[in-house]
C-alpha cells in the first residue's frame, strides 16, 4: 500500500499536527466546523522527509499525490490548473509543526504564466490586477526559488513608480504593471542564469521543493536553535486556492489576534490594507491600518471575522492568530495559529482563561515561557529622566532599550561579540535579519505595522521593538538616520521605549519592572503545585532583600570573597595577602573581620529565619592583586619611595602566587588548611553576626559551606574547624537559636565518587555545577567559549552549550550518583544546585526529576525558577498519568 503523503482539508484535522504541520492542522479543522477556508490540500512533514532523503528532490510518489489532489481541487473550483480562459491559481506556503513564523518561504499567484495572465485579466475586467499578481509572483518565485536578492526587484519597481510620476503601487496602471513584469523576467533571467518557467507545473514542482528546501535556510536554523525545535521536524507544505484582495477597494487582507498581542486585552485587535495581497502586511511594504476600522467600513465583514475569531480560540483554547483576506466583499480565513504574545500578555492570558473556564491552573503554568519572564523583570524607561520626544512609532513589544545605532544584522551580531549594546534600525526587517534581532537590545523600522515580521518575532523574543516609525529616514547608503532636523549615525545611542512607541537619541536612564497581578497571580499558583524549592545566589545585603522581594526561600550561595571587592575592603585583602607572617596576616584579618560581620548580619536580617548558605573564600589569593603588567606600570609611574617597595612587594607575592592552571590551583578548601586563620576569620564572622541578630529577635539558619573539597579528610578537618568557632563565639544557648549546618560544593568528579563518604560529615551538598561542567569536560569555560565551544555547537557535535543547559547525560550522571550515595550514608542529607544552571527550565528540570531539595540562582531569576520547577511537577505528573 502506498504511504499517503497529500491530504485533502477535509480530510485531517487539528490533532494531525505532526503529520500536516501546524498551518496544515489548523486549516483542516477550520474547514472541518465550517468556517470560510479557501480549499486545498498538504503535503505532509512524511513527504519533506522524503525530499532530503531522495537528494533534495520531488520524489515520484508525492508529485504523483500532488497531481491528483490538484484535479480535485479543481473539481471543486470550476477552474483549471494552467487555463488560459479559467486559470486556477494556488498559494505554496511552508507549515511547520511548530510555529515559526516568517522563518521559511511562500509564494503566491502561482499558476501565472503569459497565458493565463492575460486570461485573468479578460476574466477579472482588470489587467492592472492580473499584472499585478504576475509580477508578485516572479519576484516571490525568483526569490525562494532561484534565490535572485529582493533588492533587484525592489530597484525596478522604484523606478517604474519614479518614471510613472507615482508615490504608491496602486497608482500604477495595468500597462505599468505589464511592462515590469517584462523587465522582472529579463532582470531574472540576466542575474540567475534562469528563465521564469512558463509551464505551470514545473512552477508548482520547483515551489514546492523551494519551500522543503527552506527548512534548512539560515534564518530558520537560528530560529530554530534559539527556540529550541528539533531539526528533524521537518515542514508541511499547504497548496490552497487563491483568492484575492488586490482586485479593488472592496477587498484587502489583514492579520488579526483574538486579544490584544502586547497586554492580553480582551479585545480583536490587529491591522488591514484595502486591495492588497497577503504578504503586503506581514512584509511592512505599506503600513496598515487598525482593524477597529472595519467595523465602520465593512460592518458585515467585520461582524464576521469576530465570531469567527471568537470560534476559533474557544476551539483552540488559546489567543488565536489569525491571516484573512477579503475578496470583493467575501471574508476568507487563510491561517490560524496559536499567537505570539509578550510575557505581560502572555502571563494576561494565562490568568484570564483560567478564570473563563477554559483552561486549568496547571495549564496555565505551562504555557508561560519561562525565558519570557525576564522581559517583565527587565528595567523599563525611567519617566522622571524622560526629555522630549524625538519621533514615535507604534509601541509593538514592550520594553526599554538602550544601545549603539546597527544598520545592518551582521553588525549588531558582530557588536554582540564585543560586548556592545546595539538597537537594530532598518526601513523593515526581514527573515534574513533573524540573527541581528537575536544580537540587538531592541529594534527599531520606519515601515511596517503591529504584525510586521519585526513586531511578531521581536514579541516572541521578548526584546523591546517600535514599528512604522514614519517620521524618520533611514539611509542604509550613508550610515545614516533622519529626523526633525537631527541626524544620528551608525554607532550613535539610541533609546527605544518599546510600550509606548517612544524614540530618543542617545542614552535614557532606565528603571526596575515591578511585578503585576497576574505574575504575583501565576507564581502562587506555580508555589502550590512545585516541590522543589527555589533560593537565590546572594553576595550583600541588597541582593538578599531583593531575592526575598522576588520570591526567594532563602539563599543558597553567598560568595563570600565577593564581599572584598570596594575599594577600601579590597586595600585590607591585600594587606592580607602581602602579610609576611602569621601575625600580620592575622592583623589584617582582624580588620576584614567587622566588614564581613556587617554584611551577614544585613543578609541574616533581610532573610529573617530563612536558610543562608554562606560559602567560604573560593578563588585563588592572586585574583585579590592587580595584574603583573598593571603593577609594572604603576611602579614605572611612582615617585614615592613608600609606593615603590609595596609595588615592588606586590610584584614578589603575585610571582610567588601565579599558578599555570589557577582553577585547580591554591584555591577553595585548599587555601583553608594551608591558611586556617583565614577560615577562622569568616566563621567567627558569621557566628557574631548570627549572635547579633539573635540578640534582635531575628531567627538565623546558616549553612556553611566548605568548597571544593575532593576527599573526605578536607572537609573533616574543617568541619573541625566550624564547630570550634561556633563552641567559641555562641554561648549554650545561643547555639539553641542558631541551628546551623556544615557542608559542602561538589564541584570536584572525585567528590561526586566518593560522595558516601563525604556525607558522613556534611549536612548538606551544593553541587557547584559550573566547576563541575568545567572538569567533567575537561573544558575551561572562558577559553571554550571563546575559541572552539561555538564550533562544536555549529557542528552538532554538543546538542546545547554544557555552561548553559546542565549537561545531564555526563555532569548529571555525577550528581545522581552523589545523590544516590550521600543519602544511602544519611537519608536527611539536603542536596542542591548553586550554579548558572539553577535558573534555566531544563536544568530545573533534571533537579526536579533526580530528587534535589532546591536550586538557587541568581536574585532576577527566582520568578522563573519557580515556573520552571512548577512545569516539570506538572511534565512528572502527566508522565506518570500516561504511564
Amino acid at each position: 500500500m502506498t504511504l499517503k503523503l497529500v491530504y485533502d482539508f477535509g480530510e485531517g484535522n487539528a490533532a494531525m499536527k505532526s503529520l500536516l504541520g501546524g498551518k496544515g492542522a489548523n486549516l483542516a479543522e477550520m474547514n472541518r466546523n465550517g468556517l470560510p477556508v479557501p480549499p486545498g490540500f498538504t503535503v505532509t512533514t512524511s513527504g519533506c522527509h522524503a525530499f532530503f532523503e531522495a537528494g533534495r528532490r520531488l520524489p515520484y510518489a508525492v508529485e504523483q499525490q500532488i497531481q491528483s489532489a490538484l484535479e480535485r481541487l479543481e473539481k471543486e473550483r470550476n477552474q483549471r490548473f494552467g487555463d488560459p480562459d479559467n486559470p486556477l491559481l494556488v498559494s505554496v506556503r511552508s507549515g511547520a509543526v511548530t510555529s515559526m513564523p516568517g522563518m521559511m518561504d511562500t509564494i503566491l499567484n502561482l499558476g501565472l504564466n503569459d497565458k493565463t495572465a492575460e486570461g485573468l485579466a479578460s476574466l477579472t475586467g482588470s489587467e492592472r490586477f492580473a499584472y499585478d499578481c504576475y509580477r508578485r509572483l516572479i519576484q516571490m518565485f525568483g526569490q525562494v526559488v532561484f534565490g535572485m536578492e529582493s533588492i533587484h526587484f525592489e530597484t525596478m519597481l522604484r523606478r517604474l513608480k519614479k518614471q510613472e510620476g507615482v508615490e504608491s503601487d496602486q497608482d500604477l496602471n495595468g500597462d505599468a504593471w505589464r511592462r515590469l513584469v517584462r523587465e522582472y523576467k529579463e532582470g531574472l533571467l540576466r542575474h540567475t542564469g534562469r528563465a521564469f518557467p512558463e509551464s505551470v507545473y514545473e512552477q508548482l514542482k520547483l515551489a514546492v521543493e523551494a519551500v522543503f528546501q527552506s527548512w534548512n535556510n539560515r534564518r530558520a536554523q537560528v530560529y530554530r536553535k534559539i527556540n529550541g525545535i528539533p531539526d528533524d521536524q521537518g515542514t508541511a507544505v499547504t497548496i490552497q486556492a487563491m483568492v484575492f484582495g488586490n482586485r479593488g477597494n472592496d477587498g484587502g487582507t489583514g492579520v488579526v489576534f483574538t486579544r490584544h498581542p502586547s497586554t492580553g486585552e480582551k479585545v480583536l485587535f490587529g491591522e488591514y490594507l484595502l486591495n492588497a495581497q497577503g504578504e503586503d502586511v506581514v512584509a511592512g511594504v505599506r503600513t496598515p491600518e487598525p482593524v477597529s476600522l472595519l467595523k465602520s467600513r465593512m460592518p458585515e465583514i467585520y461582524r464576521e471575522l469576530e465570531q469567527a475569531a471568537r470560534q476559533l480560540e474557544r476551539t483552540g483554547r488559546d489567543m488565536q492568530d489569525i491571516e484573512f483576506t477579503i475578496e470583493k466583499g467575501k471574508l476568507y480565513l487563510l491561517q490560524t495559529r496559536n499567537g505570539k504574545r509578550t510575557a505581560q500578555a502572555a502571563l494576561k492570558l494565562a490568568v484570564d482563561l483560567v478564570e473563563e473556564g477554559l483552561i486549568t491552573r496547571e495549564e496555565a503554568v505551562q504555557r508561560i515561557e519561562v525565558s519570557h519572564l525576564e522581559q517583565l523583570l527587565h528595567r523599563g524607561i525611567d519617566e522622571a529622566a524622560v526629555p522630549e520626544v524625538w519621533v514615535k512609532g507604534l509601541p509593538a513589544s514592550p520594553g526599554a532599550a538602550v544601545g549603539r545605532i546597527a544598520f545592518e544584522a551582521d553588525t549588531a551580531e558582530a557588536w554582540r561579540r564585543e560586548g556592545k549594546p546595539s538597537v537594530l534600525v532598518r526601513p523593515e526587517t526581514t527573515p534574513e535579519d533573524i540573527h541581528g534581532v537575536v544580537a540587538a537590545e531592541g529594534v527599531l523600522t520606519t515601515r511596517g505595522g503591529m504584525t510586521s515580521h519585526a513586531a511578531v518575532v521581536a514579541r516572541g523574543m521578548g526584546k523591546p521593538c517600535v514599528c512604522g516609525c514614519e517620521a524618520m529616514a533611514v539611509d542604509l547608503e550613508r550610515g545614516e538616520l533622519k529626523a526633525g532636523g537631527k541626524v544620528l549615525r551608525e554607532g550613535d545611542w539610541i533609546t527605544l521605549d518599546g510600550a509606548s512607541g517612544r524614540v530618543f537619541p542617545g542614552r535614557i536612564p532606565l528603571k526596575e519592572a515591578s511585578a503585576t497581578r497576574e505574575l504575583l497571580t501565576l507564581l502562587q499558583w506555580a508555589d502550590d503545585i512545585r516541590r522543589l524549592r527555589v533560593f537565590a545566589n546572594a553576595d550583600n545585603p541588597e541582593d538578599a532583600e531583593t531575592a526575598r522581594r522576588f520570591g526567594a526561600e532563602g539563599i543558597g550561595l553567598c560568595r563570600t570573597e565577593h564581599m572584598f571587592f570596594t575599594p577600601a575592603r579590597l586595600e585590607v585583602m591585600r594587606s592580607m595577602i602581602l602579610a609576611e607572617s602569621e601575625e600580620e596576616r592575622r592583623a589584617a584579618l582582624d580588620q576584614l573581620l567587622p566588614m564581613q560581620q556587617h554584611d551577614f548580619e544585613g543578609i541574616f536580617r533581610a532573610m529573617d529565619g530563612l536558610p543562608v548558605t554562606i560559602r567560604l573564600l573560593d578563588p585563588p589569593l592572586h585574583e585579590f592583586l592587580p595584574q603583573r603588567e598593571e603593577l609594572e606600570r604603576r611602579l614605572d609611574e611612582s615617585g614615592s619611595p613608600e609606593e615603590r617597595e609595596r609595588l615592588k612587594r606586590m610584584i614578589r607575592k603575585a610571582e610567588s602566587l601565579h599558578e599555570v592552571n589557577p582553577m585547580l590551583g591554591h584555591r577553595g578548601c585548599r587555601l583553608g588548611i594551608v591558611h586556617p586563620e583565614i577560615y577562622d576569620m569568616q566563621v567567627e564572622a558569621i557566628f557574631k553576626a548570627a549572635a547579633r541578630c539573635i540578640e534582635e529577635g531575628i531567627k538565623v539558619q546558616p549553612d556553611i559551606m566548605i568548597p571544593l573539597v575532593g576527599d573526605v579528610s578536607e572537609l573533616k578537618v574543617l568541619r573541625g574547624l566550624v564547630e570550634q568557632a561556633a563552641e567559641q563565639v555562641l554561648s549554650p544557648d545561643m547555639r539553641a537559636h542558631c541551628p546551623y549546618r556544615v557542608g559542602t560544593m561538589i564541584e570536584v568528579p572525585r567528590a561526586a565518587l566518593t560522595a558516601g563518604s563525604i556525607a558522613e560529615h556534611a549536612d548538606f551538598f551544593s553541587f557547584g555545577t559550573n566547576d563541575l561542567t568545567q572538569m567533567t569536560f575537561g573544558y575551561s569555560r572562558d577559553d571554550a567559549e571563546g575559541k572552539f565551544l561555538s564550533h562544536y555547537l555549529d557542528k552538532k557535535m554538543l546538542a546545547r552549550n554544557p555552561f548553559e543547559v546542565l549537561d545531564s547525560e555526563g555532569v548529571g550522571q555525577l550528581i545522581e550518583l552523589a545523590v544516590e550515595r550521600g543519602r544511602a550514608r544519611k537519608s536527611s542529607l539536603k542536596t542542591g544546585i548553586c550554579g548558572e544552571h539553577g535558573g534555566n527550565k531544563e536544568s530545573i528540570g533534571f533537579c526536579h526529576r533526580t530528587g534535589l531539595d532546591y536550586v538557587s540562582c541568581s536574585p532576577y531569576r527566582v520568578p522563573m525558577a519557580r515556573i520552571a520547577a512548577a512545569q516539570a511537577a506538572i511534565e512528572e505528573a502527566a508522565a506518570l498519568t500516561f504511564k
